[in-house]
């Protein structure tokens, strides 16, 4: 797996921008545990995908990882229309954007 995906992650994560993302994108490189410097066991992930650049990326776990779609195209990042149902109406708002964009410079921003 390499090239640029969209990924969904099971739980949410914070970013290097401090914010917290339900999805990444960026290029991707699946690597070993031995990445983080240790040797995990049975019970751990023993493999990750690194998103982002060589010299600044983000580390996700492999067991983490619900969706990958591969895309070359930057997806949309401004806010989405979402729907709730509350006191049994249906409400549209702004949501905040889901998805981490793991390039060079928007991680050096």
């Amino acid at each position: 797996m390499k090239g640029k995906y969209l990924i969904t992650t099971d739980s949410w994560f914070t970013a290097p921008d401090g914010k917290d993302y339900r999805a990444i994108w960026g290029d991707v490189e699946i690597v070993s545990d031995e990445i983080l410097g240790v040797k995990t066991n049975a019970r751990s992930a023993n493999w990750y995908a690194k998103v982002g650049s060589e010299d600044t990326h983000v580390i996700i776990a492999g067991c983490q990882i619900h969706y990958a779609i591969k895309s070359e195209k930057r997806p949309n990042t401004d806010g989405v229309t979402a729907v709730d149902y509350e006191n049994q109406k249906f409400a549209d708002h702004l949501a905040p954007n889901k998805i981490y964009i793991a390039e060079a410079e928007k991680l050096t921003e």
